[in-house]
């Protein structure tokens, strides 16, 4: 088995001890994302839709650094701080998620990193 760690400068530096991304056999394992921009490293505080819209880019940008892309993804975790955003969370998943949809998962929790009201993690096919 072979294990590749994905980097690429369009997503930002993870805040803590894990890569961005991991390709292992076929598969590619996105870490949790979190709405921070990529340029500057400073976590986005505008809309809960910009913020959103945050992390689904950064983790199209990690995706297509592997060689894959959201079509080929087959597992979505999110994390919400707030679970009264689910419908509009869903409304600005289902542009990028439009054609296939992955399973997923979506938990309200407590805190995430930097106090993001955010977090996506993802599992996707990777040649």
């Amino acid at each position: 088995m072979t294990k590749t760690i994905i980097t690429t400068d369009r997503a930002p530096q993870p805040v803590g001890p894990y890569s961005q991304a991991v390709r292992a056999d076929g598969w590619l394992y996105v870490s949790g994302q979190i709405p921070i921009d990529p340029a500057t490293g400073i976590l986005v505080d505008e809309s809960f839709e910009k913020q959103v819209r945050t992390v689904l880019d950064t983790i199209t940008a990690i995706l297509e650094a592997a060689g894959s892309g959201l079509g080929q993804v087959v597992k979505v975790t999110i994390f919400l701080t707030d679970m009264e955003r689910f419908a509009e969370l869903n409304a600005i998943y289902t542009e990028y998620f439009s054609e296939s949809r992955p399973a997923r998962a979506c938990v309200e929790v407590s805190r995430l990193p930097r106090d993001a009201t955010v977090e996506i993690e993802a599992i996707a096919l990777c040649s």
